[in-house]
């Protein structure tokens, strides 16, 4: 009998992206002695997500000395030393493996930062598989990053399963045309013309209860 499978969105969805930046970007600057207009540089650009090509611009708005390759690097350690999976989230995993499930992670962002975190945080030991998108230069709501998460999980879309994630396009959406069921963490606006998400829920933890309470075959 196939395990069930269950993906998760990474950022704000199993760790808080949006404080663990914060706590980044103090600890950043204050290493380096930068300013606070390159604090507010770096607040603003890596909002949404940060890749190598946001360092090449920081050198070159701002003049530093070092190289771009240098300045992202200094990031993925301190951006990996801020973040932090809260423990009822892994508490919660665990127990989700332990009933059969097969747990993976499908995150967009560059592979090193993303795999960082995952190792930081635990989740790396708790996740039976992970597709990045910077593995496949493609992201949510591609369907081949999907396809890719459930191959390193051992099995394939076909068989079903849950998408977990806060982005109504990109988790949920995608999730729904990879044929995944879904649960949608509210807090982005959900836009226009997409289909509903199977279930809609506060906390991750909330979605974890939801899957321990299914019934498969």
């Amino acid at each position: 009998m196939p395990q069930p499978l269950a993906l998760f969105d990474l950022d704000n969805t199993l760790v808080d992206r949006t404080a663990a930046l914060a706590d980044c970007v103090t600890e950043y600057c204050a290493t380096a002695n930068y300013g606070p207009e390159i604090a507010v540089w770096l607040s603003t650009e890596l909002a949404d997500r940060a890749a190598p090509t946001d360092f090449t611009r920081l050198r070159e708005v701002f003049g530093l000395p070092e190289t771009g390759e240098q300045l992202w690097q200094r990031y993925v350690e301190t951006m990996a030393s801020a973040v932090s999976c809260r423990p009822e989230v892994l508490e919660a995993l665990a127990e989700l493996r332990s009933r059969g499930w097969t747990v993976g992670v499908v995150t967009n962002g560059a592979s090193d930062i993303q795999r960082a975190k995952l190792r930081a945080t635990g989740l790396a030991d708790l996740s039976d598989g992970v597709a990045v998108s910077g593995d496949l230069e493609v992201r949510k709501p591609d369907q081949r990053l999907f396809a890719l998460a459930a191959r390193e999980c051992g099995t394939i879309l076909d068989r079903g399963g849950w998408m977990i994630g806060d982005n109504p396009a990109g988790d949920i959406g995608g999730g729904h045309e990879a044929g995944l069921h879904t649960i949608w963490l509210r807090g982005r606006p959900w836009p226009d013309g997409l289909p509903a998400a199977h279930h809609v829920v506060d906390d991750v933890t909330d979605a974890i209860t939801i899957l321990l309470n299914e019934t498969w075959e």
